[in-house]
């Protein structure tokens, strides 16, 4: 069994990248890690399900104990992927989705430099802030916060492996579940397979001696 691919999925706040994870997950047999937070729950929202809710000082001790792959703070609240469960579904061959911002995504890829990392963005500005004006999760000066981090997530747009532009949410998912099955085929996720072909072949030699 190849060992699974961590995959990042970032993007703007209003991109719709929460929406394409779910239905990831809902289709394909992907195991999505669960991000810890320091934000109130939202309506609806469950610990332990959409995230792990924590206080700031929870979080800090989580730090403290080197028990997060990477985390970053956006708009006044940290977040962060606890390694455990990430480190045991990749070695159980299993990709693992990480819903995650930009800042976090850099601290990944130092640390996984395989990982396959993709942004999601709306098609033009104009339609990033009529999705976080429509979706009605936030207050006005929420959506103007989410709006000026924007401005600076853009400058991490190139440091993707991948940009996927949701226009059409169908077509969107299934890209980004192209890319994930093609980069299965990569050299470098294919270890033990080539492993087994060295031995395999190296083989034929001493049978002629």
């Amino acid at each position: 069994m190849e060992r699974g691919i961590l995959v990042v999925i970032s993007g703007f706040s209003g991109a719709g990248k929460g929406t394409i994870m779910k239905e990831l997950i809902r289709r394909y047999d992907y195991f999505l890690s669960v991000s810890a937070t320091t934000r109130r729950p939202r309506t609806g929202e469950e610990d332990g399900k959409d995230y792990y809710f924590h206080t700031r000082e929870e979080f800090q001790q989580m730090i403290d104990n080197g028990e997060l792959i990477e985390w970053a703070e956006y708009v006044g609240n940290y977040y962060g992927t606890p390694k455990k469960y990430v480190e045991e579904q990749l070695a159980n061959g299993r990709d693992v989705l990480l819903e995650i911002e930009m800042q976090g995504g850099m601290l990944v890829k130092e640390q996984f430099p395989d990982a396959l990392l993709i942004f999601i963005s709306p098609p033009s500005a104009k339609a990033l802030k009529e999705r976080l004006t429509g979706r009605g999760t936030e207050s006005p000066e929420e959506i103007e916060k989410r709006l000026l981090r924007a401005v600076e997530e853009v400058k991490y747009m190139k440091e993707y492996d991948y940009i996927i532009v949701n226009d059409v949410l169908e077509d969107a998912i299934d890209k980004v579940n192209d890319l994930i099955r093609y980069d299965h085929y990569k050299a470098c996720n294919s270890a033990r397979m080539i492993e087994k072909m060295e031995r395999e072949i190296g083989g034929f030699s001493k049978s002629e001696e």
